[in-house]
């Protein structure tokens, strides 16, 4: 069983840990939405898809709240439109409509659910390494920077994987493998990046590379860190981003989960 770190100190993050850990696995929790404000006006939390009829949930001191989205004509200003005002400050997010079919699963939130149920697959087999549970990354970051230090300075860990969902593109598609960026709008260090191409590539695992100028994750905050860490994103790409209708088909969830218990066994 792994050492549990939770509680107040950690706000809404938990971390586990396995045994002697060398790398560390992240996964965020959190996700994109909107809060209310004034006068029916909402401010969006992370980036949604914006499109007027979109349904929206949440809880407020009156009650369930189950309402729809709509986009003002003149300012483009995503506002609500519900049986009555809603308490300023309320979170409110997608309504989920779960669809799996063969080869797919389709879902608001995959981005980070995914990455997530990955985690914790593989904590089912994971003997020696860290999981963290982090927050905030959808809207600006801040926890990964102190959970990074403590895991740091408490065992020695500095070598992390990105457990979270990437953009189906022009150059990474759909159904032929998890991909492993080699860029977003930050640069891992090549030699760890080549490390884990060398482990996919050696044990058959179906991958694709990712470059990209832009975009981001909990990667952010260790870079930017005190602390020397290498990092590398490893996930399933998803099409629909951000929006109620993400979908990811079944053999990237299934050659993510592959690599990842690869990689925390040689890593």
């Amino acid at each position: 069983m792994p050492a549990v770190l939770a509680g107040e100190e950690w706000q809404d993050c938990i971390i586990l840990i396995f045994g002697a850990p060398r790398t560390a696995v992240f996964a965020h929790l959190d996700s994109i939405g909107f809060t209310v404000r004034y006068g029916r006006q909402l401010v969006r939390i992370g980036g949604p898809v914006l499109e007027t009829g979109t349904r929206l949930v949440g809880h407020d001191s009156q009650g369930a709240i189950e309402c729809t989205l709509v986009i003002d004509e003149e300012t483009g200003q995503p506002t609500y439109e519900f049986t009555r005002d809603i308490d300023r400050g309320t979170e409110l997010t997608f309504q989920c409509d779960f669809r799996e079919t063969e080869t797919t699963v389709q879902s608001c939130y995959l981005d980070n659910r995914l990455g997530v149920w990955n985690a914790l697959r593989l904590c089912e087999t994971l003997e020696n390494g860290i999981v963290v549970f982090s927050c905030w990354e959808e809207h600006g970051g801040g926890a990964v920077a102190y959970l990074a230090k403590y895991i740091y300075e408490t065992y020695g860990v500095r070598q992390a994987l990105i457990s979270d969902i990437t953009w189906v593109t022009e150059g990474v598609h759909a159904g032929q493998g998890v991909a492993i960026s080699l860029r977003d709008s930050l640069i891992p260090r090549r030699s760890y990046v080549e490390r884990i191409r060398r482990i996919a590539e050696a044990a058959g695992i179906p991958h694709q590379l990712e470059v990209e100028g832009s975009g981001g994750s909990d990667a952010k905050e260790l870079q930017h860190g005190a602390q020397p860490w290498d990092w590398c994103f490893v996930g399933a790409p998803e099409d629909n981003v951000h929006s109620p209708d993400e979908i990811v088909d079944k053999r990237d969830i299934e050659s993510m989960l592959a690599l990842y218990q690869e990689l925390m066994r040689q890593l």
